[in-house]
């Protein structure tokens, strides 16, 4: 799952040498943290928030097959 989600968020956005990817572990549930330039977090929350959406979806079905769930947060940095 993990590397799924980086290989695709580091082939949509532009400075992928940037990109911070947290996993923690919790019974049953794994929560990723994923931390972008903040011009590269309309890119990958898409249209109406489409993409990340549809990348949810496909990390959660991932997850789902080894009887977890998982949730995907983006973390904006606070200035």
């Amino acid at each position: 799952m993990e590397e799924f989600l980086e290989f695709v968020i580091r082939q949509l956005i532009e400075f992928p040498e940037e990109m911070v990817l947290t996993r923690l572990d919790a019974p049953r549930k794994v929560t990723f943290h994923l931390r972008l330039r903040q011009s590269d977090v309309g890119r990958v929350i898409g249209k109406h928030g489409h993409t990340i959406a549809a990348i949810r979806d496909l990390v959660g079905a991932a997850a789902a097959r080894h009887g977890q769930r998982a949730v995907v947060q983006i973390v904006e940095e606070q200035a």
